[in-house]
């Protein structure tokens, strides 16, 4: 579907045949267009639920010591889930650099729709995406191993999907403000680092795991765990429940905020 047409949709209440459609609001059109947009794009979707699985396969199977209330296979599946839920909402998010490096941002401002409303749908549409990697190493880790509690599971993997907000709000914040065709390709690295200092991949002690309580992924990934370690931590000691809801809280406010600047200015360009 062309540009022309995507805009016609969010405009106008009638079909691209003619034909009288029900009125939908703006956001929920755009979000609808994009959402079959990332699905189509296999490669994208490969890699985005490939190797969060694959670094589960190699660091998770088969590790049956106790952790919490389960064992370090589902420490580890909780881990790269949420990993792989941050990559997607943060890839699908960054589309938005294309979209403006093609001057799509533009386009979407002679619609109705706001930069609120902008902001809403990509989220929500990476949030969709995330769902795929989340479902898909929850369900290897069934069978492979991972070992917890029924409400573990429930509640782990509830906060890995809906933590993942905060990355997408994040993936389009500094997709807006870099505004280059290598904007998707910093957001994405950056997650890496992130990951890293977030205690994600290797646990982390002394002054790294006091740098890294401050960093987004430390709070989101913390918070995914506690139902599993009721925030025990590896090697040094436990995070209280309020340390990673704060920091899950100050970082969505941060991002989107960035995120709605960046909105305004790159419609605001002539």
């Amino acid at each position: 579907m062309s540009t022309e047409m995507i805009t016609e949709t969010l405009t106008d209440p009638r079909a691209a045949d003619g034909v009288r459609a029900t009125p939908r609001p703006e956001m929920l059109a755009y979000a609808r267009l994009d959402l079959r947009r990332q699905l189509r794009d296999r490669i994208g979707m490969f890699f985005v639920v490939g190797l969060p699985t694959f670094m589960y396969l190699v660091f998770g199977i088969g590790s049956d010591d106790p952790v919490g209330s389960g064992n370090v296979a589902m420490y580890v599946m909780i881990s790269m889930a949420a990993y792989g839920a941050v990559t997607a909402t943060t890839s699908v998010a960054g589309s938005a650099a294309t979209e403006q490096v093609m001057g799509w941002g533009r386009q979407l401002g002679l619609t109705p729709m706001r930069p609120v409303a902008f902001v809403a749908a990509k989220a929500a549409v990476a949030m969709a995406v995330a769902a795929v990697p989340v479902i898909a190493i929850f369900a290897i880790g069934a069978a492979t191993g991972a070992r917890g509690h029924w409400s573990d599971w429930v509640l782990s993997g509830a906060l890995v999907w809906l933590g993942s907000a905060m990355f997408a709000v994040y993936g389009l914040a500094i997709c807006l403000v870099v505004r280059g065709s290598n904007a998707a390709g910093i957001a994405s690295g950056m997650i890496v680092v992130l990951a890293f200092l977030g205690n994600v991949f290797t646990p982390m002690s002394g002054f790294m795991l006091d740098l890294g309580r401050f960093t987004p992924l430390y709070g989101y990934v913390a918070l995914a765990r506690f139902p599993l370690t009721d925030g025990w931590l590896p090697v040094a000691g436990r995070d209280p429940l309020w340390l990673p809801v704060a920091n899950v809280l100050a970082w969505t406010v941060i991002f989107g905020l960035v995120a709605l600047w960046g909105v305004r200015r790159s419609r605001a360009r002539t």
